[in-house]
């Protein structure tokens, strides 16, 4: 079953491999020219690793979610000029209008 718990662990493992995966090998972090682009891969690794493993679409979408906010946390930052935590992750990448822009999540 694709408890909290299951995609916490799931998503936590991949994350954090995917990231020493960047520290110890820096010039794979240097092709991933800027934090968007390596906050992305990692997301898709953790997303996909764990709605796979729990068989569940959902699941996925907050292992994503989850990896990008270990992501901010670790590195500070998930990119630059302006695409940032908001632009990535959570809630706000799953509607076309932010919820902040007009409160249309609500109509």
């Amino acid at each position: 079953k694709a408890t909290q718990e299951v995609v916490n662990d799931i998503a936590t493992e991949v994350n954090l491999y995917g990231m020493e995966q960047y520290e110890e090998f820096p010039t794979a972090l240097e092709s991933h020219f800027g934090g968007p682009q390596r906050a992305s891969v990692l997301a898709a690794a953790s997303g996909i690793t764990t709605s796979l493993a729990t068989c569940n679409s959902n699941a996925g979408l907050n292992g994503w979610y989850l990896s990008m906010l270990m992501h901010k946390e670790g590195w500070s930052r998930l990119g630059f000029f302006g695409y940032d935590l908001q632009d990535q992750c959570g809630s706000a990448n799953s509607m076309s209008i932010r919820p902040d822009e007009g409160l249309l999540g609500e109509l």
